[in-house]
């Protein structure tokens, strides 16, 4: 495998996020700096020039990538600013009429005589990952991308927007989680009721959206010549290693192995609690009577910890979180106007990535610092990359990084948690194990959709609920809440908008991760080693070579789901929880 990295011209920048500059760049201009790249190709004389052409354009779409990533991220942290505004709506329009020019670039390096040569030195993958991308595009389905674009940041707005009266106080969604995971039962359950009334208020726009959606990728696998969105799916999901019937196995699996470890550990919640099982959300919401696990602390102290953290796992994190507090590269505050959920990008000019995220008090605050740092320290490591698009790997992959890092930050979960740490550990792999499932239902439904894309909203919800049924039994289905004991919380998941397809990955990614947690429990150095050989490979295999690179076992092996679920089952059920209720 070969797989090369770019000689860095410039310092590691020290930048600090607030002073990269972000410019509007001249559309046409781009289109024509693309176009006479594609030229200059296809009449290069030798290897040397054609690669040289080559690392001109790598260097183009760095800066592209750089541009559109800034006015995205601007934008998320407040939706309601009206120049990035703007910016987003650009580059809604101008990124389809990119990836028809780009694909000109693309059949010029597939037919290229040199190729050959190109893949001795950059790897096989480039090619095939370029053929996947024909596969995926077409200058016919522009118009549909674009509006699909505009749709995904309609929907976006609409939950940003959200404010949620409860108490005689109004919140976002990431301010109402706190209220949702109370101790006291009355107030617990008005939280839900409180934010369910919103999305249901809302779920007319929610509905509307959706069904835009489905129709316009509908439309335009069908216009690839596709069965319709399903094959085009997976193609833009750039899954170069498995199939549809993979997934389907994968899925099969879940029921047979993770459903009822996931059943068992819900009951166990149900006693702890003295609630009747199946229990509503409102009462699954809490796993100990005397509470959820909490962070202590500030979001700076919180910070502060990962600081420690990374320092003491090893120097690479060490200088890694260093430079992304120093750059100013988390924003982690929720604040009003700001996107809701979390995410890592990176800024390929400034060589650093970026955490985007809304603490509000819960475990998952730590969770950001150590799941979207995985996939900022994954990138960091592989920053010098060439092709640019070696710094990730597949999507299925990448989460593997992020997932498996949570587990590595164990050790130092006293930390984090202080006297809430037992119960995080419990929480933390019991989360895992019944995360899965879900997951898999969000994969399961997507298909149903895209194979029926001409169901109605009510019966994409009666999907839903019945496939709730096969992946999560131990949810009650009562309508005591509004939106959510009625089924239709699918809704409240941005991926099943704005990426479909994109959460079985998650869950793939989650079985590897079970892996990388029974190793830690043996030997902390030594699956740090395995997770630094899977890291420090980016994007220059596919998901399952990385996998058999770095020692590790497939997902789509059905004894690897059954032995890591398993194994945490049996530390699930050995785990002292004596003085906790």
């Amino acid at each position: 495998m070969r797989c090369a990295k770019r000689r860095r011209t410039v310092e590691e920048s020290n930048m600090k996020f607030s002073e990269m500059k972000y410019e509007r760049p001249n559309l046409e201009a781009l289109k024509g700096e693309l176009s006479a790249l594609t030229e200059r190709l296809k009449g290069a004389a030798d290897y040397e020039e054609a690669k040289q052409v080559f690392l001109e354009k790598e260097t183009l779409e760095r800066h592209i990538s750089t541009q559109s990533t800034l006015a995205s991220i601007r934008h998320s942290i407040d939706t309601r600013d009206a120049f990035y505004d703007g910016e987003s709506k650009f580059w809604n329009a101008a990124m389809p009429e990119l990836q028809a020019v780009s694909q000109e670039w693309t059949l010029a390096l597939l037919a290229s005589p040199f190729r050959a040569e190109f893949a001795v030195e950059y790897g096989e993958l480039m090619f095939t990952n370029a053929e996947l991308g024909l596969k995926a595009f077409s200058p016919d389905i522009v118009p549909e991308l674009q509006q699909e674009n505009d749709l995904t940041q309609e929907y976006e707005k609409l939950l940003a927007s959200a404010q949620v009266p409860f108490e005689g106080g109004t919140y976002t969604l990431s301010q109402m989680t706190p209220f949702k995971n109370d101790l006291d039962d009355e107030r617990r359950l008005a939280a839900w009721k409180a934010e369910g009334q919103w999305y249901k208020d809302h779920q007319p726009e929610m509905d509307s959206i959706y069904d835009q959606l489905v129709h316009l990728r509908d439309t335009m696998g069908r216009k690839m010549g596709y069965e319709g969105y399903t094959t085009l799916g997976y193609y833009r999901m750039g899954r170069n290693c498995y199939t549809k019937e993979d997934v389907e196995r994968f899925r099969a699996a879940v029921v047979k192995y993770l459903v009822p470890v996931a059943d068992s550990i819900y009951r166990e919640q149900a006693k702890r609690l003295r609630k009747e099982y199946p229990m509503s959300f409102a009462d699954n919401a809490l796993e100990f009577r005397s509470g959820n696990p909490r962070p202590k602390g500030t979001a700076e102290d919180i910070l502060a910890q990962g600081r420690k953290f990374y320092d003491e796992l090893s120097p690479e994190t060490s200088a890694f979180f260093r430079t992304m507090l120093d750059g100013e590269l988390l924003d982690v505050l929720s604040t009003e106007g700001k996107a809701g959920g979390g995410y890592c990008t990176s800024i390929p000019d400034y060589e650093v990535p970026f955490i985007f995220a809304n603490f509000n008090g819960t475990q998952g605050d730590v969770e950001v610092v150590t799941h979207e740092a995985g996939h900022a320290f994954a990138w960091y490591t592989n920053r010098d990359r060439v092709p640019m698009a070696y710094c990730w790997p597949s999507m299925e992959a990448c989460e593997v990084h992020s997932m498996s890092m949570e587990f590595f930050a164990w050790p130092w979960a006293e930390g984090f948690f202080g006297e809430d740490t037992r119960k995080f550990y419990y929480s933390h792999l019991a989360g895992a194990l019944t995360f899965i499932p879900y997951g898999t239902l969000v994969d399961h439904f997507q298909h149903v959709v895209y194979e029926q894309p001409n169901l109605t909203p009510a019966q994409r919800h009666e999907v839903w609920k019945e496939l709730m049924g096969v992946y999560m039994p131990w949810m009650k289905l009562d309508g005591e809440i509004p939106f959510y004991s009625e089924g239709e919380h699918w809704q409240l998941k941005h991926h099943i908008y704005s990426s479909p397809f994109y959460y079985i990955d998650y869950c793939l990614a989650q079985t590897v991760s079970l892996e990388f947690w029974a190793m830690i429990q043996k030997d902390l150095p030594d699956a740090w080693q395995h997770y630094m050989a899977y890291t420090a490979q980016g994007g220059c295999a596919t998901f399952t070579e990385l996998l058999k690179n770095a020692g590790l076992k497939s997902p789509f092996e059905e004894s690897c789901l059954r032995e890591v679920s398993q194994a945490a089952q049996a530390w699930l059920a050995s785990f002292d929880l004596t003085g906790i209720v």
